[in-house]
């Protein structure tokens, strides 16, 4: 697309034997490169962190190493029978297990699942009315996403207990994940609350005597641990939401016992929870009842062995014992569990945003394609029409520039084409500091209308502006020293400038090296990815970018403008926003067609990719004063330039994230559904294609390799795109980096326009 501001080799070979000392281009190449890793670097680990942050994001759901398990009917023969038939309050001091009842007419209050935003602050303010603590049993992961419920319910002066991070029946997972499940929701509370608790609740249990085998090697680890396990006399099962009365019926123990109650202040609908505790706080009260928590409990009933514990009605335990169960956080404990809290703090605000940006951004590509659709098809009838024609033909002889830097693989072939033009033209080509014979092959090819221009290396702009100067006619065609012309393509090129009004036409570049895989990938990319889209902006008269490989101008339209600049990486783009701006109109011929050779390995395709990337960046915010212009200069501002930036900068941006949220899915939330909504947009995609191929009438089997493309090569130009936002907003500076070329782009046989593959 440009050509290089320095030569690439020295222009006398190194003599035999003796190491060629890097060239000025090739150490600003290396030294530009050591710039750009970092900056990759910075894109990769910034895609990296959003991945990272929708995993915790997923683990926090449940969606990630989620387990819906739960273990019924086992059979408990490796639970003593002491522990079956007693309390519910477990522990192991000195490794026997012990049980605990709760004194008679007394009530232990125990919740599960919270804390939940809704639910836990009605549940505290109705502990706080009637001064009753209560017991919560808090899942890790809601704990981490609503740390301050969690701080203002131990401040109340409540207890905490643990009850797993992920709410998953532990008898089916291993050791390590049990560990896990309780460290995490330890180091929840230690951010949240900056303490941790001996408290425990397994997900899914209830009277001791629903202990089975499986689960009790969990219960004996943690007693080991230093745990105390607590389970439940009088279940309210209000999680059936069976009415106030039941609620306040089933939470009642019989005969003024004691009881450790279970409510749930979380994972569902609690209204009825929440009118029935205060009715049954208010009934228990009346029947002579006090309150106090599992520690406080504990305080007051001494364990009986290995077996049920007894004894007198106990008392509501003293202050310091309703939280005994709980200890500070301190050293890496603490700050580990903070940096827990604000990670999923990051990722609350993040996923939610990311979810409504890419719907947006869902929405926003699917109305392209419908728009591209209908705007192409409109345009394709518009120029096919048998009567359309821009005015009288222009017959005209007219220069063709043909910048060249070390194109000695591909001048002749680029030159030989043009001899075959069916329009008059003059061919001028500057010769920008070419150190491999390029002028000298160019001149011994003896064809007629060639002159040469030299100039030392100055870059594409300049001899594009140097053959400005000594072109000889008022339409200039600016092509690339690597790109071959069909005989039409020039008098296709110029019709457009019967209209007075034209100041530049774009042409249909094709790819020519189209056998092989990156090749086939970039004919797909630019029959459906930049000429579908330029028939769209034709008609809505706000073209960004005339290609750099086949464009006409006026060449008093170029001199208005000043010529092509040197201001940003994207010359094209630039001049082609700087004519609009000057009232001139741009526009598509898709008969003008131009076999271009496009990169042959990744490594070239993102280095021309990603100049492409940061010169349009340049050229738009050079030309943002467009937005705020009247007439054709604000017409592209507030129609082309939002066009631009939302759809080659914005969703490129986000596609990844498209991608890896698909991926998300698939793997942890519902497969079929993922894939049915990724093949959806990938059908979309094939029909826009197949509408492309058949307005380019190219050949549909390119298409088969579309899967694929979407698959690999579209992710690599995300990351390039990616890749020239950070460079953007780091402040960056591009050097343009001269591709590879091979020659083996020809004349392709005929005008039909099924190309040399």
């Amino acid at each position: 697309m440009t050509t290089p501001t320095t030569p690439s080799t020295p222009p006398n070979p190194p003599a035999r034997g003796r190491r060629r000392a890097p060239s000025r281009m090739e150490r600003a190449a290396g030294r530009a490169a050591a710039l750009q890793r970092p900056r990759v670097l910075l894109a990769l680990l910034l895609l990296l962190a959003l991945t990272c942050v929708m995993l915790l994001d997923g683990y926090l759901r449940a969606e990630v190493g989620g387990d819906q398990r739960v273990r019924t009917g086992a059979p408990a023969g490796d639970v003593p029978d002491e522990v079956l038939d007693g309390g519910p309050i477990l522990s192991f001091p000195g490794g026997q297990a012990t049980t605990v009842s709760v004194p008679d007419k007394t009530i232990v209050l125990t919740f599960d699942d919270g804390p939940d935003p809704t639910w836990t602050p009605q549940v505290l303010e109705i502990l706080e009315r009637y001064d009753v603590p209560g017991t919560f049993f808090l899942v890790g992961s809601m704990v981490s996403r609503h740390p301050g419920i969690v701080r203002d319910m131990v401040e109340q002066g409540n207890e905490v207990g643990v009850h797993t991070f992920t709410h998953v029946d532990l008898s089916y997972q291993s050791q390590a994940r049990v560990t896990r499940e309780i460290e995490q929701t330890q180091l929840a509370l230690a951010g949240a609350a900056g303490i941790t608790t001996t408290l425990f609740r397994a997900p899914y249990s209830s009277q001791t005597d629903a202990i089975d085998n499986y689960s009790w090697p969990v219960y004996e680890s943690l007693g080991e641990d230093g745990y105390t396990s607590v389970f439940v006399d009088t279940d309210s099962d209000d999680w059936k939401r069976p009415g106030v009365s039941k609620i306040v019926e089933w939470a009642t123990p019989e005969d003024g016992e004691g009881a450790s109650v279970l409510f749930h202040d979380a994972g569902g609908e609690r209204s009825q929870t929440i009118e029935a505790l205060a009715k049954y706080i208010e009934k228990m009260k009346a029947k002579g009842y006090t309150f106090t928590t599992v520690s406080g409990a504990m305080a007051d009933q001494q364990p009986t062995g290995a077996g049920p514990a007894g004894g007198a009605p106990g008392t509501t335990g003293s202050g310091d014992s309703l939280q005994a169960a709980h200890h500070a956080a301190t050293g890496a404990t603490l700050y580990e569990g903070k940096a827990l809290v604000a990670a999923v703090a990051v990722a609350e605000w993040t996923v939610p945003a990311l979810s409504v940006g890419l719907v947006i951004v869902g929405v926003a590509v699917m109305g392209r394609f419908a728009m591209m659709l209908v705007l192409a098809r409109r345009h394709h009838r518009q120029r096919n029409r048998r009567r359309f024609s821009w005015g009288p033909p222009v017959t005209g002889p007219v220069s063709v520039i043909v910048p060249a830097y070390n194109e000695k693989e591909c001048i002749e072939a680029t030159l030989r084409s043009l001899a075959r033009s069916t329009h008059p033209i003059e061919i001028v080509v500057v010769d920008d500091g070419s150190t491999d014979g390029t002028a000298e092959i160019a001149e011994s090819l003896g064809l007629p209308g060639v002159r040469v221009v030299r100039q030392a290396n100055a870059g594409k702009p300049a001899a594009l502006n140097n053959g400005v100067r000594h072109a000889r006619y008022d339409i200039v065609v600016m092509m690339d020293g690597d790109t071959v012309f069909e005989p039409d393509t020039v008098r296709h090129l110029v019709q457009p400038f019967a209209d007075p009004s034209v100041g530049a036409v774009a042409g249909n570049a094709k790819v020519g090296n189209r056998r092989t895989l990156i090749g086939a990938w970039q004919h797909i990319e630019y029959v459906m990815g930049f000429n579908l889209d330029r028939r769209m902006y034709d008609l809505l008269r706000c073209m960004p970018t005339i290609p750099g490989a086949i464009g006409a101008f006026r060449r008093e339209a170029v001199l208005q403008v000043g010529g092509m600049s040197h201001d940003t990486l994207a010359e094209d783009t630039d001049i082609t926003i700087a004519l609009h701006r000057a009232g001139w109109r741009v526009v598509y011929e898709e008969h003008a067609r131009a076999w271009t050779e496009a990169p042959g390995s990744l490594g070239q395709l993102w280095s021309q990719r990603y100049r492409w990337s940061y010169g349009t960046m340049q050229a738009l915010w050079k030309h943002r004063r467009c937005l705020t212009d009247k007439g054709p200069s604000g017409r592209f501002g507030r129609v082309g330039m939002p066009l631009v930036v939302l759809f080659q900068v914005v969703t490129p941006v986000f596609a990844p994230l498209i991608d890896v949220f698909t991926v998300y899915s698939m793997v942890f939330v519902d497969f079929r559904a993922a894939l049915l909504a990724w093949l959806a947009v990938l059908a979309v995609q094939l029909v826009c294609a197949a509408y492309a191929f058949r307005l380019d009438r190219e050949r549909y089997r390119y298409l088969l390799m579309m899967p694929l493309q979407q698959l690999a090569y579209r992710q690599m130009m995300y990351l390039v795109l990616i890749h020239s936002c950070v460079t953007a907003l780091t402040g960056g500076r591009l050097r343009w980096q001269k591709l590879k070329r091979t020659g083996e782009v020809g004349a392709p046989a005929g005008t039909t326009g099924t190309g040399t593959g």
